[in-house]
């Protein structure tokens, strides 16, 4: 079981869907010593179901406000809880919630959706998203990687999207192949991350100079059904 203090917490944040994930097998940032990271604290942050719903045709400004202030409120939650953790004498290290750190292959230090299927939050979509029972892939992610062993997983190691092709369909761009996810698959065999950048650059470089689309996120029918 997790600590009473961690599941306080996170009913103080209200985040109700959340785990940890055991990441021994992976390289994560190091820490200040120099070392990796051997676990993580993952969770979810549901956006509004009406925001994510009109953006089917294209992005708009409550969307891009909505992106801003959820990864806001995910980064002042990542510093509390790091803190948390640190308080009671073990490392940690907040991951950000949305920051290219490698901009020539436009990815950060460390993807927030490998954390969550390890913790058994979702699983990747075809649109190279994670994908949750309770809110779709409507959501944005937190982790904070930690020494801490809490209890872990058990990960997702499968997609539920079926035959479903409705992400591949509507992407403007043509920068997702249709295959199907599985723990290991290379990022580029899901998405041509190159040609979904150039397309939001050039069409919705008004949204925070082009980093915001989420056409393949708001026509999920897993997202659809946090409206019903």
């Amino acid at each position: 079981m997790f600590p009473t203090w961690l599941t306080e917490w996170m009913e103080a944040q209200r985040i109700t869907l959340w785990g940890a994930a055991d990441l021994r097998d992976f390289s994560t940032p190091l820490d200040q010593e120099g070392e990796e990271f051997s676990y993580a604290i993952t969770w979810a942050i549901p956006m509004n179901p009406q925001i994510m719903v009109s953006v089917q045709k294209g992005p708009n400004r409550p969307y891009a406000e909505e992106y801003s202030s959820v990864n806001n409120q995910i980064n002042g939650c990542s510093a509390a809880l790091s803190a948390e953790i640190e308080k009671r004498g073990f490392k940690s290290n907040p991951l950000a919630a949305s920051v290219r750190s490698d901009t020539i292959n436009i990815k950060g230090d460390f993807p927030h959706k490998t954390v969550a299927t390890r913790a058994g939050l979702g699983w990747v979509g075809r649109h190279c998203q994670l994908i949750t029972r309770s809110f779709g892939s409507w959501v944005r992610l937190g982790t904070v990687f930690t020494e801490h062993a809490f209890p872990c997983g058990p990960p997702i190691e499968r997609n539920f999207c079926g035959k479903c092709m409705r992400c591949v369909e509507a992407c403007p761009a043509g920068a997702l192949t249709g295959n199907a996810w599985y723990p290991g698959l290379p990022r580029e065999e899901i998405l041509d991350v190159q040609a979904c950048d150039q397309w939001k650059k050039e069409h919705y470089f008004q949204y925070h100079k082009g980093h915001n689309c989420g056409i393949c996120s708001a026509v999920c029918p897993y997202g659809l059904k946090a409206l019903k």
